[in-house]
């Protein structure tokens, strides 16, 4: 959308960083008043993540206005904060294309724009890519600044301490400014704070803070004295020990919606050398109530009325998928109290909610650590418990050591519920679920699973939960069901597969929720519809008499073809010497962008229409 010069005069003036440093700085906290308002007009009628952005105006002013962007480099962790910098790199008249076809991605994408150092959707990498970074600007010898901003919550992930250990050893030039808007880790911020802040990364306390180091350095007994003096005024006036421990000068805490205080500080601290962390507080849905009082409804948004302030209800007759793991997930714990739930940091968009309410005890958020969340689950399983490791597809590739390692190597019966196989839309490559069935086919005594609809979903989540030989995974989209009859819980026969339909020359052999597309397909070509239910351990028999009954086998899921299901009945025809034609449809040998389902799956030809049009192209062929 273009912008209204008389209602954003300020930031008509700030097309891009350039013209944004032009400015005078008496008028930065007018424009992040317009920032704000147009970030709320925009995404109100667009849709997109909404309340992060709306807690890192000023900081995205202050950094743009203080670093020479794009030259020095600013990584943000996660993207979700990252719409006002869209908004101030080049990109403003775009923002209402963001996660749309064609659009502009969720994330800060390298292929998009300059200013967008680091492409990203996964959380806590930006330390990492900014150390290497720091280290290369560093050998470059430009002087080039590097500024990682990471959240709170993605600070809690692994990664982001093994970067800060290194970087305390090898001592680069790099600010990690951590944005703090859940009041996770501090105080309440105030004025003496502030000031603080500033002293801290001023020169005087710098200058005197490595002088006297120096002049202490041959006297071992007052050097101690003094460092044990310093160590103790720090716990008291500074919440940040253990940054200073992991060899970080720790500044803050600091108020983040100050734009001016966040301009004098970072001024002070781009001279710094060394890791530097600037610790600052905000609140998320900053400047609009609605979004204040109810961050995480407006984390991420559909088009909505900004003048009332009411998201729009869905209304889906039919559950999703989550839903359909949540309340099985309630309904086995009321029966069995060893059953535990583990989710990394995903627990409203998992389906587990209500669970975590009413099991407070059988429930695990180990926040943004999707390692620690499987070997975790290996340490319950030893002492005894059942876990459920609820994980999205693309969360589940940070553990993929950890299943092997942890998990499958010890045959230990854990169960993982893998929500956001396949297509899932709007975030784009670093979301969709294009992997897994591939990755996990290959790890000896792994069970996997692939509902067609929901009642087939909690049939196969009841099986894998009782299944004590190994580890299982039930794999499930983004999405609502077909509203399938929801039948009594029962074990699903390992291994065994299911035919729906009866036909000729054709066997379609499904795995997963492609099945209503398969079924039409099925119709037209009058072909044999089989719902292969497991894709490991395969069907065997079902697929070798396939194969004798049938002229032409098509294998069809929604994962990557290399690797994938269809691999698996290629490897067993070849192992059992059947001359057989196949056509293996799925995903292609690409990063799939960004779109809706609906529109991606179209483009892929992975609806009716498409599966259709590429048997009969593969046919004449």
């Amino acid at each position: 959308m273009s912008i209204d010069i008389v209602k954003y005069p300020t930031l008509s003036l700030a097309r891009d960083p350039y013209e944004l440093r032009f400015l005078a700085k008496e008028r930065l906290p007018k424009l992040c008043d317009e920032l704000r308002q147009y970030l709320l007009d925009s995404v109100s009628r667009s849709s997109g993540h909404f309340a992060s952005g709306l807690g890192t105006i000023e900081l995205t002013v202050a950094l743009h206005y203080v670093y020479y962007t794009p030259f020095d480099r600013l990584l943000w962790d996660v993207g979700h904060q990252a719409y006002p910098h869209k908004i101030l790199t080049g990109r403003r008249d775009r923002i209402a294309t963001i996660r749309q076809k064609g659009g502009l991605h969720s994330f800060p994408w390298r292929g998009e724009s300059e200013y967008d150092v680091l492409s990203v959707g996964h959380a806590s990498t930006s330390i990492s890519a900014g150390i290497g970074i720091a280290v290369a600007a560093q050998r470059e010898g430009l002087g080039r600044n590097t500024v990682c901003v990471i959240g709170d919550g993605a600070i809690t992930g692994g990664m982001a301490f093994e970067a800060m250990n290194h970087a305390g050893d090898i001592n680069p030039d790099i600010l990690v400014v951590l944005n703090d808007n859940e009041m996770s880790i501090s105080e309440n911020v105030g004025a003496l704070n502030n000031h603080l802040a500033q002293l801290l990364s001023g020169k005087l306390y710098t200058t005197l803070r490595e002088g006297g180091k120096k002049v202490l350095s041959g006297l071992p007994p007052i050097k101690k004295l003094v460092k044990r003096t310093e160590e103790h005024l720090k716990r008291i006036v500074v919440p940040g020990t253990l940054f200073e421990e992991l060899g970080f000068n720790y500044i803050g805490p600091v108020d983040g919606h100050d734009v001016h205080n966040l301009v004098a500080t970072l001024k002070n601290m781009r001279h710094l050398k060394g890791p530097q962390l600037l610790h600052i507080m905000t609140k998320k849905g900053r400047g609009y109530t609605p979004a204040e009082k109810d961050p995480i409804s407006f984390h991420s948004v559909p088009k909505f009325d900004a003048a009332s302030g009411k998201l729009p209800k869905t209304v889906n007759r039919l559950p999703t998928y989550s839903k359909i793991f949540g309340d099985w997930l309630c309904e086995m714990a009321e029966k069995d109290s060893a059953l535990m739930a583990i989710t990394p940091a995903m627990r409203e968009s998992s389906g587990m909610l209500q669970f975590s309410r009413d099991y407070p005890q059988q429930y695990f958020d180990v926040a943004i650590a999707e390692q620690h969340a499987v070997t975790f689950a290996a340490g319950l399983a030893i002492g005894g418990y059942k876990p459920v490791v609820a994980i999205y597809s693309t969360f589940l590739q940070r553990a993929y050591d950890q299943v092997i390692h942890d998990v499958a190597i010890q045959q230990l019966p854990i169960m993982f519920a893998i929500d956001r196989g396949g297509i899932v839309g709007p975030d784009g490559p670093t979301h969709q679920g294009a992997f897994d069935l591939s990755f996990l086919r290959c790890i000896p005594t792994m069970v996997i699973m692939t509902p067609s609809d929901e009642n087939e979903c909690r049939q196969m989540l009841y099986t894998a939960y009782h299944y004590k030989n190994g580890p299982s995974a039930v794999r499930y989209p983004r999405g609502t069901g077909i509203g399938a009859t929801l039948k009594p819980l029962n074990m699903l026969a390992i291994g065994k597969g299911r035919v729906c339909r009866t036909g000729t020359r054709i066997a379609i052999l499904n795995f997963g929720t492609l099945l209503q597309e398969a079924a039409k397909v099925a119709e037209v070509l009058d072909a044999t519809l089989v719902d292969m239910r497991f894709v490991k351990p395969l069907d065997e028999q079902l697929v070798l008499d396939m194969a004798t009954r049938q002229e032409v086998l098509v294998t069809l899921e929604e994962n990557t073809i290399i690797g994938g299901a269809g691999s698996g009945v290629n490897e067993l025809l070849m192992a059992r010497f059947r001359p057989v034609s196949v056509l293996n449809i799925g995903l292609p040998d690409v990063f799939v962008p960004q779109g809706s389902q609906e529109e991606v799956r179209a483009d892929l030809a992975l609806d009716a229409a498409g599966i259709q049009e590429q048997i009969e192209t593969w046919l004449a062929q």
